[in-house]
């Protein structure tokens, strides 16, 4: 997300300060990031429920965790 930021503020600096190539470039850019972001939002959620959904019914235990250290 912060990557996206940087690149739009660079894509603002392009498109105000730019001629008509460079300007066509920035609106390129800005549409690319937007298109990504939303993708990447989108289907990182997807397959995050999908490997939740998945995994319902297993139950992960950690008990061993609490005399890991004892004796230490």
């Amino acid at each position: 997300m912060d990557s996206n930021v940087t690149t739009f503020i660079a894509v603002l600096f392009l498109t105000l300060l730019g001629t008509g190539t460079i300007q066509g470039f920035a609106w390129s850019l800005s549409i690319g990031i937007v298109a990504s972001l939303f993708s990447s939002l989108v289907f990182s959620r997807f397959i995050l429920e999908l490997i939740i959904s998945l995994n319902r019914n297993k139950c992960v235990s950690i008990s061993w965790s609490s005399n890991y250290a004892k004796g230490v």
